[in-house]
């Protein structure tokens, strides 16, 4: 143990380091998450429709549910090319930047506008189904305006107005991603963004098989234990999350969502439903076993780390016990594998608890409260409590483990 350890903390996790501090990683994941609240607002509207099947003469939530998450995939679009200016000190740039991405997206979508009188565009890949398209044209203008950063029309002492020439100086990389667009995709009629989704398609069908999505977990929990924020994993996972809520909205919409058609791998599920009470690692059984710990330190800590972790917020106390340290690691690993592999079976084989069939991604919610808005169901409950009490059995022998190694330590320093 000492030696995976000692090679985990001298090579795996600078080099994990290293990648989440990767520029584009940066800028990937940045503009995913300030999409943040509009992902929360749809999660509202779409708790609220469930009114619309009970009280008639309410206006129907799902059309600013269509404003918010239904048109994320264009936020991206612009916010990846406007992020990589902002972080590559290209500030004159990064509007420009942005709406071109705009375009350049909207041109591989080609949405059609929707009957007169219905409000927003024909297309689903405005919204999460086209979040992988929006990042990789993001990325293409991002490069294509950092190819001509550094090129003017105008020489540095030119009399013409500086806010003139920078208009002209935009004028070019527009134009390219523009006439690229509109030769290829409209001209040429190459599908691009069926190029694109069909090459992501392997993963989001990866992370929706029992392995894919046991390994997505564990991966979480693993990098968590040393310190390295899930935040890193944003650009792969959030998508496919995203994505695979989406298409289980369109299923029960049409009436055709089953257990087995439907995704497990969403962001309701992983984090709002069954899984992660306490926050990634289902820390929080462990936080209430610090709390009644004979160690005075673990004890204090587990009472500050008690209210974030009902909010399932736990960097306190995975920073304050957990990263680091082998006695704590292990059981997070453990954890990992064994939480999802037995939602799995309990979802996808027994069909005992239900997916959620609205979308519900207020994370700190507090559990059980956001299993019932997520499912409304008592089974789904029965679950929960099943998971936490797996989860329980897994943290307690090594809480006692550390408790104990922690009280004789503080006992041999007042001696």
């Amino acid at each position: 143990m000492d030696k995976l350890i000692n090679w985990l903390e001298s090579s795996f996790a600078p080099k994990m380091n290293k990648i989440s501090h990767n520029s584009w990683v940066v800028i990937l994941k940045d503009s995913i998450m300030q999409t943040l609240p509009f992902i929360l607002l749809g999660s509202v509207f779409c708790c609220l429709a469930i009114l619309n099947d009970y009280i008639p003469g309410l206006p129907s939530f799902w059309t600013p549910f269509g404003w918010t998450m239904s048109k994320l995939s264009l936020f991206v679009a612009f916010l990846v090319p406007f992020n990589y200016c902002e972080k590559k000190k290209l500030r004159k740039q990064r509007l420009i930047a942005g709406l071109t991405g705009l375009i350049f997206f909207l041109i591989c979508v080609t949405p059609v506008v929707e009957a007169e009188g219905t409000v927003g565009f024909g297309s689903s890949a405005l919204g999460a189904g086209g979040m992988f398209v929006a990042m990789i044209t993001g990325v293409i203008t991002s490069l294509v305006f950092a190819l001509f950063a550094k090129l003017s029309f105008f020489k540095q002492d030119s009399a013409i107005p500086d806010f003139v020439r920078t208009w002209f100086d935009q004028m070019l990389p527009i134009a390219v991603i523009v006439c690229f667009g509109w030769i290829v995709v409209l001209t040429k009629n190459v599908n691009l963004y069926q190029i694109i989704v069909n090459i992501f398609m392997p993963l989001q069908g990866f992370l929706n098989t029992w392995y894919g999505f046991t390994f997505m977990c564990f991966i979480s929990c693993f990098i968590y234990s040393m310190g390295i924020s899930t935040w890193v994993l944003t650009p792969v996972g959030q998508p496919v999350r995203l994505a695979g809520i989406t298409a289980n909205l369109a299923m029960v919409a049409a009436g055709t969502a089953t257990v087995s058609s439907m995704n497990i791998y969403t962001e309701g599920l992983v984090y709002c439903t069954y899984m992660w009470v306490g926050g990634v690692g289902c820390t929080l059984p462990l936080v209430i076993m610090l709390i009644r710990a004979k160690s005075k330190r673990l004890s204090a800590l587990g009472k500050a780390c008690l209210l974030p972790g009902i909010f399932n917020i736990n960097e306190p106390v995975v920073f304050g016990c957990i990263a680091w340290n082998p006695l704590l690691m292990l059981p997070m690993w453990i954890i990992g594998l064994i939480i999802p592999l037995l939602t799995w079976f309990f979802v996808k084989v027994l069909a005992f608890a239900p997916i959620p069939r609205i979308q519900f991604e207020l994370w700190y919610c507090p559990y059980p409260i956001s299993t019932w808005i997520s499912t409304g169901s008592l089974k789904a409950i029965i679950f929960f409590i099943i998971s936490v009490a797996a989860a329980s059995l897994i943290w307690y022998p090594f809480f006692r483990a550390y408790d104990k190694q922690e009280t004789e330590a503080e006992v041999n320093s007042v001696e």
